[in-house]
């Protein structure tokens, strides 16, 4: 979806990828293959993209006038498994794991995740 819309933008714009090769830095054969969705840009390629190609970063994600609302999460008060992170100590301790994460390599991350998934089928 996203290498959807970053060709629409791009195209509204009249810029070939060459010219975002040019003011980016970022390899024409790159680009296309985010535009093909062969590969998911990271969050600092985006923002050299939107810069590239002057909108804000909000519009690669979301087609409208303005910036998106924010989502509202709605909580239930008897369903505390639902709650469950997103405030209080857990909170806190979900935020300190999020930190952790972003900074390992990725595929750390997913053995990471392989042994978590372990663990909450043995019970």
């Amino acid at each position: 979806m996203i290498g959807e819309r970053l060709r629409d933008i791009r195209k509204e714009k009249q810029l070939s990828q060459g010219d975002l090769e040019e003011r980016t830095g970022l390899s024409r054969c790159y680009l296309s293959r985010i535009e093909n969705g062969h590969t998911t840009p990271s969050i600092e390629t985006l923002e050299k993209l939107s810069g590239a190609m002057g909108v804000p970063l909000y519009q690669l994600f979301y087609q409208g006038n303005g910036p998106a609302k924010p989502l509202v999460i709605p909580r239930k008060k008897d369903s505390p498994s639902e709650e469950w992170g997103l405030s209080g100590k857990w909170g806190g301790f979900l935020n300190r794991i999020r930190g952790l994460l972003g900074q390992m390599e990725e595929g750390d991350r997913k053995l990471l995740l392989g042994v978590a998934v372990k663990l909450a089928r043995k019970k």
